[in-house]
């Protein structure tokens, strides 16, 4: 593999103007394709096979709305001792709803009248639900909200207070963050500077990203054409291309750039440094493409979508690495080694003489620390992690988040003071059967048995469907959708059907968007730990063929569970308890959002088994020269440290600046990534891994004869392509050197041969 990558990296570096060009016709055919063939995104969250999702679609059937629109509430309450449907104001209201259905794009409006059920017991406070034409709130005309406020307003000063909720009167979030990724992207650039000290350097790796991202997103614009696709599929994706395209290229160009240094033919060095580095790179694109692209195994159709969508930008991140970064290496050819800015180019020089001096670098000091004070390090990062990953035990998963908009926060606080917090949630009981009296008889049945249980506010009376054979029960829990009190309520009614079932020839299930919501979490958490084994399998079998060690994979799946532990900490205590809310601009909610914990474990994976491979390899080849346990683990860290510190950095703050984004939903994945990475590799990588490694000496290279044989050698630092590059020098420094003996020892200058420098 190395091999073919080695000449690979030659061919995009000589060929550089067709692969630049070639690379250029892809992203403007991908543009045409989005732009003809890209559909809207959808924001369905079901899971087929639920029970609440199978009695959702038989509902729809049996009992249709007529209309698809989607809905909002305007909430209005009166002043102590009036009412909302008599008097001057429900006059008011009256006349408010009128004009509200005349406003353009609105289909029709619910007057709030006790029979409707959408009036308070006190009659203070009344619910006008308002049903819009259109699908999604951003498709309602400014003109059209503007005209319903000024509605409100006019109540207002009847003496009413009024507020607007619901999905229709609380705005689309906006998916970005603008400055906060904008503030992720400049830091990514400084970081890059600092590591490269040249800025020719510093912005290929950040236009990789831009590149690898914009056909990333187009490939997935074009393929909203075939599959339903959620806008949070494609925010995944460009966090994650962003954050890999530069790590990837980082790495490579690093290396290129330190062999230039060192004298390296340009050329050369661009094909050993794909050969080496990209070997590296390609393994660890295919740990993270293989973790999200695992999440198709847990059979939740808009999961898997949101995981191959994120793998394959992650793909093209690797191919452009391989392929256009070299070419691009080679338009810069010998000045990519320094920077025409003076300050640059001295602080450049500083380094190189202390490297060539054989100065002790940070990373080495850093990991001779780690090795004197060991298992005080393994002892404070493992209780360390432990208290972060206490908060974890109370995850509780869900599909609802919490309103950052004031209006529609007081709309649902209003609602909840007067009707209590189950009104929004009802849970709805589905009674099919082979006739018009056995449903109905089973539908009164459920409906008193319902109206006994515990955490019920009211049962509402049982509705026959046209056909007869389908008969509907409204039930609504004192408590909020997202409570543990409404979810056994869920399960209570469930486990009250079953005799009802048997004895009246009926099959009765319980749908609603609540209980919607209930059965994708509890699948989803079900899914979490069959994942996290498959995860972690994966990851002990890979390390096994790249390390050939039983000790190295273990540690690395225990380093990996610890950063998982910690994650998910903080994950709890800033989204479900509410910790640092007001600096992060987060709303807390009884429940974490389903899919976050599943994500965070396939991308924290690949990312964590990236620093693995980029850190230990290296100790490898080291031990495998034959240095000693401790001593290959400095070398080995020394070597590596630096451009793992500046790739997780990088990755932190990218990921980081999206929790300032306004979509909620964004903000978690940005938290949740930021601070896995933040943990796994300053934490588990930087201080664990050495800290283990010096602890487990010898043993960490341990390997049962039998599994050596069987195993297949997997060279992913390109070792095999490093020594294969040696042997011609070393052979014509022999052959000069015998030849120099019969010359009296002196070499003529244009026959001398410069060796090869050490890949790092």
């Amino acid at each position: 593999m190395s091999t073919f990558l080695y000449r690979l990296g030659r061919f995009s570096y000589r060929r550089k103007w067709t692969v630049i060009i070639g690379w250029l016709v892809v992203l403007c055919a991908l543009g045409a394709a989005a732009v003809t063939l890209m559909k809207p995104f959808t924001s369905s969250t079901s899971i087929p096979g639920t029970e609440a999702q199978r009695a959702s679609d038989v509902l729809g059937e049996e009992f249709p709305s007529g209309s698809d629109g989607i809905t909002g509430q305007i909430v209005f309450r009166a002043a102590q001792g009036t009412t909302v449907t008599a008097g001057p104001e429900g006059e008011a209201i009256r006349t408010a709803t009128a004009r509200i259905a005349k406003t353009p794009g609105v289909e029709s409006v619910t007057t709030p009248s006790a029979k409707a059920g959408n009036v308070s017991r006190d009659g203070r406070t009344g619910i006008a639900e308002v049903t819009f034409t259109t699908e999604k709130s951003d498709e309602i005309s400014a003109a059209s909200v503007e005209e319903i406020e000024a509605t409100a307003d006019q109540a207002r000063t009847d003496g009413l207070t009024v507020a607007l909720g619901g999905r229709a009167f609380d705005p689309v979030e906006s998916a970005a963050g603008g400055a906060g990724e904008a503030v992720g992207v400049l830091i990514t650039l400084i970081v890059l500077i600092l590591v490269f000290r040249s800025l020719r350097a510093a912005v290929v790796p950040l236009a990789m990203a831009m590149v690898g991202v914009a056909l990333g997103v187009l490939a997935l614009l074009t393929l909203t054409s075939v599959v339903d696709m959620d806008s949070t599929a494609l925010m995944l994706a460009l966090m994650l291309g962003l954050a890999v395209g530069v790590d990837y290229a980082l790495f490579i160009v690093s290396r290129h750039q330190t062999q230039v240094r060192d004298g390296m033919d340009p050329e050369e060095s661009a094909g050993l440094a794909v050969g080496t580095a990209g070997s590296a790179v390609l393994f660890a694109g295919a740990t993270v493409v293989i973790a999200l692209a695992a999440l198709t195994v847990v059979r939740i159709p808009f999961l898997a979508i949101m995981g191959l969508g994120a793998a394959l930008t992650v793909v093209v991140a690797v191919v452009l690495a391989l392929t256009l970064l070299p070419a691009v290496l080679g338009l810069l050819g010998p000045r990519i080694a320094f920077s025409r800015i003076p300050a640059l180019r001295r602080s450049a020089h500083r380094a190189l003489d202390k490297q060539r001096s054989g100065a002790v670098g940070v990373g080495i000091r850093w990991a001779r620390l780690m090795d004197r004070r060991r298992w005080a390090v393994l002892l404070l990062g493992v209780v360390g992690l432990g208290v972060l990953a206490v908060p974890a035990a109370d995850l509780r998963l869900g599909l609802s988040l919490p309103s950052t908009n004031a209006e529609a926060v007081r709309a649902q606080k209003m609602t909840d003071e007067a009707f209590g917090p189950g009104y929004g949630g009802t849970l709805v009981i589905l009674v099919e059967g082979d006739g018009r009296k056995a449903t109905e008889s089973a539908a009164k049945e459920i409906a008193r048995t319902a109206a006994e249980l515990p955490d019920v506010a009211s049962v509402a009376p049982a509705r026959l469907s046209g056909t007869g054979n389908a008969a509907m029960v409204g039930v609504v829990p004192k408590s909020g959708p997202e409570s543990e009190r409404t979810e056994q309520l869920l399960h209570d009614i469930r486990g009250a059907r079953d005799e009802l079932e048997k004895s009246k020839a009926t099959e009765i299930n319980v749908t609603g968007s609540t209980a919607v919501n209930l059965d994708v979490a509890a699948k989803l958490t079900d899914a979490l730990p069959v994942y996290c084994l498959v995860v972690m399998g994966l990851a002990v079998l890979l390390l096994t063929l790249v390390f050939r060690s039983i000790a190295v994979p273990l540690k690395a799946a225990v380093g990996f569970l610890l950063s998982l532990g910690g994650s998910l900490g903080v994950l709890v205590a800033v989204l479900q308890w509410g910790w640092f809310s007001s600096v992060l601009g987060t709303q807390a909610s009884p429940t974490v959002i389903s899919f976050l914990p599943i994500l965070l474990i396939g991308i924290l994976f690949g990312l964590a088994m990236d620093y693995e491979v980029f850190l230990v390899s290296r100790m490898r080849e080291e031990y495998a020269r034959g240095k000693s346990p401790v001593a290959a683990m400095v070398d080995g860290f020394g070597h590596g440290s630096k451009v793992v510190t500046a790739a997780a950095v990088i990755m932190v703050s990218v990921f980081g600046s999206f929790v300032f984004a306004d979509m909620q939903i964004t903000k978690g994945m940005g938290l949740a990534l930021a601070v896995g990475v933040l943990l796994d590799a300053f934490v588990v990588r930087m201080c664990l891994v050495p800290a283990a490694m010096s602890v487990l000496q010898h043993a960490a290279w341990w390997l049962p004869r039998f599994l050596h044989r069987a195993l297949p050698h997997v060279d992913v630092e390109g070792e095999k392509l490093t020594h294969q590059q040696a042997r011609p020098a070393e052979a014509d420094r022999d052959l000069l050197a015998s030849r120099s003996q019969g010359m009296g020892g002196a070499v003529p200058a244009d026959q001398r041969v410069r060796p090869l420098p050490q890949a790092n």
